[in-house]
């Protein structure tokens, strides 16, 4: 039973934490009229929560596996209470920059769930489950829609406080409820980080998390004051289309992991970043408030699919370390909040123009898509190579002249020689001299006729020995119908 209870708990964990964590800019527009923030720090107090929230994605990632998600998520919350009681208390612009530093803990929480969950399902379904428990992102949303509606009502100091009652609330659900025998995995944090950071796809999937969830974070807390300051919409009416935008990208990304459950889940990230590139483009034409709709929904769309796709790779190739690797790509996508809305900000004041900034967007999303290809047929030429290299046929490949360009380590077991001995010979050095010139004439016709040519012949191993083997030889040929390439395949037949 309380392992059954660990998706809905820990889905509900984040939601939580991801309302602690947009506290300070869901009520900016309430703050400022108390507080007197400049214009140009107005992107860092909103940005500042989530440089710590996005590093600590690390630690905590490990100190999942080590003390599981039940002692995290409950030293999480209590923690979260003392910068939530200091910020509605908040009268100068330092004390939102020191309070809004610790709330980074709400949205560190992010990689204790991921890292906990697929412990309790088969692999097969962790893109579902991680999308499932993704859709807590949903947090931002909830405090973007409902904090700016409870502070017209009764203040946003009192709304900060109320906070408070929830933190305690989740806080006791984690202490009866989290799952006190969850497995533990207590390798070092320096033998994790060994093991993965030279793995290339670890710093390709965090730089696709830095664009998706960061584009994600980013317009959560870009949109309340644009919205407000650039199409003078109501301070209401702003937060319950950011929240719009927050819903869609939520929302959709179970379907992002469920579909890379059954599909190619690199097939799928070509078209979330084609999405990003092609709505970032329509952004930076500053177009009228529908137009400019259109093309932020279509970014929610993507980076949804794009969250739920990321984090079924992520313990598909890094299951040993699923931790650190779920905390390192996970921070990249925190990260990937931070700097956005700092970098439009100053292009603002420098331009006066939001453009270039969104411009800049589309193409970081469009170098995005060429990796995301790039990596696609890597991972197939890899597949091929791990075929050629494991098959118990042994294979030679040679060019029209005859020379062999490569063979599989069967081609040693079988005939003794090894790779350098082989590679740029003629594969007559295997010859034991049993067959006729009329044979291997008859042979050269057929594989000119018909592409192909099977049949028994003796070879000559490197000890001297000959041997019988089972041969195929067929042709290669490019797009023009030219013959580039030859492959022999063969076995050992030799009668006892």
């Amino acid at each position: 039973m309380v392992r059954k209870m660990q998706l809905p708990l820990q889905t509900a964990n984040l939601i939580v934490g991801f309302m602690v964590w947009v506290l300070i800019s869901s009520l900016m527009p309430f703050i400022r009229e108390d507080i007197a923030i400049p214009a140009g720090k107005l992107a860092i107090v909103t940005a500042v929560p989530v440089v710590l929230g996005s590093i600590l994605r690390i630690p905590l990632g490990y100190y999942a596996n080590v003390f599981g998600a039940r002692v995290i998520f409950l030293v999480s919350f209590i923690i979260l209470l003392f910068p939530v009681f200091y910020i509605s208390a908040a009268s100068s612009f330092t004390d939102l920059i020191i309070g809004g530093i610790f709330l980074g803990v709400g949205g560190a929480v992010f990689s204790v769930g991921v890292t906990s969950l697929p412990k309790y399902y088969p692999k097969e379904k962790h893109g579902l489950i991680n999308g499932i428990y993704g859709m807590g992102n949903m947090g931002t949303a909830i405090s973007t829609f409902a904090a700016p509606v409870i502070a017209t009502q009764i203040g946003w100091s009192m709304t900060v406080k109320l906070y408070l009652i929830l933190l305690l609330i989740f806080a006791a659900l984690n202490f009866f409820l989290g799952d006190k025998q969850e497995p533990r995995v207590k390798s070092s944090i320096v033998e994790q980080i060994k093991g993965v950071y030279k793995n290339e796809k670890l710093w390709f999937f965090s730089l696709f998390y830095f664009l998706t969830f960061g584009s994600f974070v980013a317009f959560t807390i870009f949109l309340p004051n644009f919205l407000v300051d650039y199409f003078a919409l109501d301070k209401v009416d702003a937060g319950m289309r950011t929240a719009g935008f927050i819903a869609v990208a939520t929302f959709i990304r179970p379907v992002g992991g469920w579909l890379a459950d059954k599909f190619q889940p690199l097939f799928l990230l070509m078209g979330v970043f084609s999405g990003i590139t092609f709505a970032a483009f329509i952004l930076a034409f500053s177009p009228a408030i529908g137009l400019y709709t259109v093309g932020v929904m279509i970014i929610a769309f993507s980076a949804g699919i794009g969250n739920g796709v990321i984090f079924k790779l992520v313990p598909f190739y890094f299951n040993k370390q699923a931790g650190i690797a779920n905390g390192i790509v996970s921070m990249m996508g925190g990260l990937g909040g931070f700097f956005p809305p700092l970098l439009l900000s100053v292009i603002y004041s420098i331009t006066g123009s939001y453009s270039i900034g969104f411009m800049a967007f589309s193409q970081v999303a469009l170098a995005s898509l060429i990796f995301v290809v790039w990596l696609y047929y890597m991972d197939r030429l890899s597949l091929q190579k791990e075929v050629f290299n494991s098959t118990a046929q042994g294979i030679i490949v040679t060019d029209t002249k005859g020379h062999i360009k490569a063979v599989n380590p069967a081609f040693t077991t079988l005939s003794g020689f090894t790779e350098s001995e082989a590679l740029g010979k003629n594969p007559n050095m295997l010859s034991a001299g049993r067959q006729s010139p009329e044979f291997y004439k008859e042979m050269w016709e057929v594989i000119g006729n018909d592409g192909q040519w099977q049949g028994e012949l003796w070879n000559k191993h490197k000890n001297g020995e000959d041997y019988l083997e089972m041969l195929t030889i067929a042709t290669v040929k490019d797009d023009s119908g030219d013959i580039v390439r030859y492959v022999g395949t063969f076995l050992d037949i030799t009668p006892e």
